[in-house]
Parts: C-alpha cells; structure tokens; sequence
C-alpha cells in the first residue's frame, strides 16, 4: 500500500445524514402494506410480540411518526466515517469544552445504535449543566458497529468482538487520544471485554453495564441444565435462576440469529416485521423486552424515559440503512460465551441495573474483574440502561471512572 493509499484510508471524512423523500414515502407504504396474521392465541406475550401492540405502532409509524426528527438530532452532533482494517466506520465524536475531559469510547449492542446514547452524549461532555462537577467531563466517542447503521458492512467473516476491540482502539489512536476509557453494554460489554484482554496502549479502565461474572464452574452447570451449586450464596442463587431462565425462555433470537442469520430475509423487506424482530429481546421482565413495552405507550417523557419515537427511530434506523440481517451475523461471528468471565485483568467498573437479564452479585463481579474500581446496583433501569436512565447512567459512568482522573489527561492532537 502507497503512502496516499495508507493517508486516504485513515482519513476521518464528515458526514451528515439526508435520507430521501422517496425511501421514507417507501417505508410507510410497506408498512401499512403489512399482511397480518391472526393474533396470538394466550392474553400475554409468551407468544411473542401481540398482535395489537404491533398494528399500534404500525399506524403511528405509517401516519404520524416523522424520521427527519431524529436525523435532525443526529445532524446536530460532529459525525464521521473513517476506514479501519478495511471497512469504513461511522460514529460520532463531541468534544467537552473542559480541557481534563477524559476521552472516552462508548459502544451500544444489538438491537441498537448510536441512537442509544443520544441522551447520555451531553451529560458526560457537559456535566455542569446537569448537576455534575466540571472534573466529571469526557470527550465521547461513540462509533457505529460494523453492519448496523452508517458503517459499512463486511463481506467476510471476521468482525467479531475481538476485531471491534482492535477497531475502537484504532479510531481512539487516530483521533489522537493517548489515554482513554471504554464503555459498553449488551454487546458493546462483549467488545469492551476484550478490549480489556488485549489491554491497548492508551486504554485506563473499562465500564460495563452487562458483565461476564459467572464462574467457570457455575457456567458449565448453567450451560447443562443442571440444578445450581449447592454453595452459593442467595444473591448468587438468584442470579443463578435469572440466568437459567434467560438461557431457556429468552434468547430463542439470539441462537437463532447465531446459528442462520442470512435465512432473516422478512426482516430485509417487511418494515413491521423488522419492528417485531427488534423488540422481542429479552430482559428481567420478560419477552418482549418490558422497558420497550412500556415505551411504546409513551408518547413524552420529561425525566428522558423510552418514548415511542425513540423505538421508532432505532428501528427506522435499521430499515433505511438495511441492516437488520447484516447486524443479525453479529450473533454468528462470536464463539465465546454470553455471562461467563473473560479474564479481564485490567481497572473495571460494574454497574448493575435491576431490569437486566440477570443481577451480577458482587461476589462474582469481584472474582471475574480483580482490579474492579467501582460496583453499584442500581434501583431503576434495565438492559438498555443508557437509553431507558440516561441521567443514572451518566452519574454510573462518572462515578466509575472518577479514579482515573489524575494525572491530568492530555489535549487530543486534532
């Protein structure tokens, strides 16, 4: 590769989002183009997303619900596409006005997108509008994982976790940052994981709010259907059981999408079918996922709760940028376990939300992450913490890293 090959390719190109007319005029002819099935046979969603539910929010998504929004919002913030390892990533990259801002990475899972962290984005770069301290501020980057929204998608095998790792720690190199945190969450925590195992030069410390706690011993019986330890203790016990039901009732998508994602195709031409695929993820209570539930049936929050229109434009994120099944292949890359620990030897910041898939005892955490910096269970929130709570979040991650703060982090060279 030439010189100008090698400068191109590391270039960091603006970007700005402009979808057009004809493919939202599209999206809501399909949508309410929709064929129906009958409704579910029970009165709950044991059967998956109802049938209700879904026409709901298929009439607002096709009448009322308005995209240019949230592309306004995304437009509103610094976005960016630069080439890594040959494929180019999107993200978004907003810089704190405080000069100790500490630089750091954020990374959102499945089914989601930078549209996620939206909420948290001016929390952690201007934390003294939002009762925080000026030494509290972080420069954020927040990338878009290979196959889900304005990144390109691979065409071939190999963008697991471990490969993003490499990525993020290249993006943070690129843009200058020689000292710098990570943070993530459903998979995003996967990522962030190995980033900690392949400790790069610049990373200080991890946060994660979906940890890999469960010990070796304990997963084999988990993964074998078979009674719990007799040993544990009750906090463990009941983690235990969360995740014994998570494995057997929840998860039917994700070993799905693991084993024949490209067999997806509904999801690459119904809107409404996508919707459902999106939704129907799993949390502590139960399918389809209680905090979009209870979501879907807000219109207006004022403490920054879920509302409708941030499904809605997760999803339509999804189904303008046609990732659903590119994002699916995710499940299909990653070999390793789902709550098991990792072996991260590096700092690590723990915050357990009570809506998550399971509540990691402490007694785990501290066993799975010896250099753990900060542990805190939390009284709100679920799997899609920094969407559902984005101010306890935010408070989550500076609480978490507030330790790192000396020596005084360096300006970027940018």
């Amino acid at each position: 590769m030439t010189a100008v090959a090698e400068d191109t390719a590391r270039a960091i190109r603006p970007f700005h989002v402009d979808v057009p007319h004809e493919a939202l005029a599209e999206m809501r002819r399909r949508v309410a183009a929709t064929v129906w099935p009958e409704r579910e046979t029970v009165a709950d969603s044991s059967q998956g997303v109802p049938l209700a539910t879904m026409q709901e929010l298929a009439r607002y998504w096709a009448t009322d619900y308005d995209w240019r929004t949230c592309e306004a919002k995304l437009n509103a913030l610094p976005q960016f596409i630069t080439e890594i390892d040959g494929l180019d990533i999107h993200f978004i990259h907003v810089r704190s006005r405080h000069d100790d801002a500490l630089p750091l990475v954020v990374n959102h899972g499945w089914p989601g997108s930078v549209v996620e962290q939206l909420k948290i984005i001016d929390p952690l770069v201007n934390p003294t509008a939002h009762g925080a301290s000026e030494s509290d501020a972080f420069h954020v980057v927040i990338p878009s994982m290979p196959g889900y929204g304005f990144s390109g998608k691979p065409t071939t095998p190999g963008w697991g976790p471990e490969r993003m790792a490499r990525a993020w720690a290249a993006l943070m190199q690129r843009l200058g940052y020689i000292r710098y945190a990570a943070q993530g969450g459903d998979w995003g925590a996967f990522v962030v994981d190995q980033m900690g195992l392949q400790a790069p030069a610049g990373l200080l410390a991890i946060h994660t709010n979906y940890p890999g706690s469960v010990p070796a011993d304990v997963y084999q019986r988990l993964l074998a259907g078979d009674p719990p330890p007799s040993d544990l203790s009750a906090e463990e016990r009941r983690a235990y059981e969360q995740l014994d039901i998570t494995f057997k009732e929840r998860v039917a998508y994700a070993k799905y999408m693991a084993a024949r994602p490209q067999t997806l195709y509904g999801i690459a031409d119904s809107p409404v079918g996508l919707a459902a695929w999106l939704l129907d993820h799993d949390d502590a209570g139960g399918q389809p996922a209680a905090a979009l539930v209870a979501g879907l049936n807000r219109a207006a929050s004022d403490t920054g709760e879920l509302t409708r229109d941030d499904i809605l434009d997760n999803i339509t994120l999804f189904w303008l940028t046609g990732t659903g099944v590119s994002a699916s292949r995710l499940y299909w890359e990653y070999k390793g376990g789902f709550w098991d620990a990792k072996g991260v030897r590096m700092p690590v910041a723990v915050s357990v939300f009570p809506g998550e898939a399971y509540q990691a005892p402490r007694s785990w955490v501290e066993r799975a992450y010896p250099q753990l910096i900060h542990y805190n269970r939390l009284d709100r929130g679920g799997h899609f913490a920094a969407w559902e709570q984005p101010q306890l979040f935010s408070e989550e991650v500076r609480a978490g890293f507030r330790s790192l703060r000396t020596p005084k982090v360096p300006e970027p060279r940018r």
